[in-house]
């Protein structure tokens, strides 16, 4: 059994958004190695957490290590972990997954074989890891979840987050350098 680094949830989003590159995630089997996040604070106005606290957004206020799901656009279904101090309102959504277990339940939720197109971007990964409102407020750190951290440090990038219409510069997406399972590139 290989020795991981340990994944800290009590820091800021952005220093818990680029530990996470190259964890390995697991929701009952089915997953694989993060190769992208990206980083949301209360203080930051592209945040679910900006306005307060709600009864949509009540999990992002932590405990910290928990599961907020949420629904993008009404569609897709999204997956971020909760940081920080409880209260605060901090977490870093999952963009993409480079898959390694579970294909088949993968490839059958989604309706695709393509393996690199399985968990490129925050709906597919909670697609393709069943992942669904059910999963909202989980401890990330026992069943249907299994996280562990990356067994060595990483080569991250990093650049400007994706698909918000506010505080679209702020450079808190990071992804993992040269994986071709990032939902988009970091050119």
């Amino acid at each position: 059994m290989c020795s991981s680094l340990s994944i800290d949830f009590g820091v800021s989003s952005p220093e818990l958004a680029r530990a996470l590159i190259g964890a390995s995630f697991w929701v009952e089997g089915v997953g694989g190695r993060i190769v992208e996040t990206e980083a949301y604070d209360v203080l930051d106005p592209a945040s679910h957490s900006y306005g307060g606290r709600s009864v949509r957004n009540a999990t992002m206020f932590g405990p910290p290590g928990r599961a907020y799901v949420y629904r993008s656009y009404g569609l897709h279904w999204c997956l971020n972990f909760v940081c920080r101090e409880e209260g605060h309102g901090a977490g870093v959504l999952i963009r993409a997954l480079e898959p390694t277990d579970g294909f088949d339940a993968m490839q059958a939720r989604r309706g695709l074989l393509e393996p690199r197109l399985l968990c490129a971007g925050p709906g597919r990964v909670a697609q393709a890891l069943g992942i669904t409102g059910a999963h909202d407020g989980l401890p990330l750190d026992r069943a249907p979840f299994e996280l562990k951290g990356p067994s060595v440090v990483q080569d991250v990038v990093v650049g400007a987050r994706i698909g918000i219409s506010k505080a679209m510069d702020v450079p808190w997406r990071f992804g993992l350098k040269g994986s071709r399972f990032v939902s988009r590139s970091f050119g």
